[in-house]
């Protein structure tokens, strides 16, 4: 097969053209570089350019399965990004609830805390009162009784006689009467 030029010179020689400069207008030329475009073209058509024009359609069509699945992983990555925001803004308000309950808790149990040990303090100093008192009267009734024995010692050396049983008792009751209650 000839080349371009080859093919040019080879119609020119054959055409009966006469030889000229580049600026001539020569219609056999024109009429024959016409023929040999439409030839090349039409033998263009027919081997390279179904190719072409698939290989083309072909890009262009990966093109935009590429952008549609850009677009589409575009909106998982926002949908997901929408999500994530939501867990958290939900995790976080969960977060300030178990705090606040937290608190609440420790609140309550701290003045559950309080409360007892107040009531404790408060039984503890109720028993210590109540066993000072239960002591003041058995201290008092000690008391009473050495009194007693001591006035009776004192009578007896006062008068120097001995008295009976009954008249001791009724001496020492008579005198524990007229203690002062204390």
């Amino acid at each position: 097969m000839f080349s371009n030029i080859g093919l040019i010179n080879f119609l020119l020689l054959y055409s009966g053209g006469e030889k000229g400069s580049l600026l001539d207008v020569n219609p056999g030329l024109i009429f024959w570089t016409i023929v040999t475009f439409l030839i090349l073209l039409f033998i263009l058509k027919r081997t390279a350019w179904k190719p072409i024009l698939e290989a083309l359609k072909e890009r262009e069509e990966n093109i935009r399965i590429s952008l549609e699945k850009a677009e589409q992983a575009r909106k998982e990555a926002e949908e997901i990004l929408e999500k994530n925001r939501k867990n958290i803004a939900e995790a976080e308000e969960q977060v300030k609830k178990i705090i606040n309950e937290g608190r609440e808790y420790a609140s309550k149990l701290r003045n559950e805390i309080i409360s007892k040990a107040n009531e404790e303090a408060q039984k503890m100093i109720d028993s210590a009162k109540q066993e000072i008192e239960t002591k003041k009267q058995e201290a008092l009734f000690e008391l009473k009784e050495i009194v007693a024995d001591l006035s009776i010692q004192a009578a007896e050396k006062i008068l120097e006689e001995s008295l009976d049983k009954e008249k001791h008792k009724k001496l020492v009751e008579k005198l524990i009467k007229n203690l002062p209650k204390g």
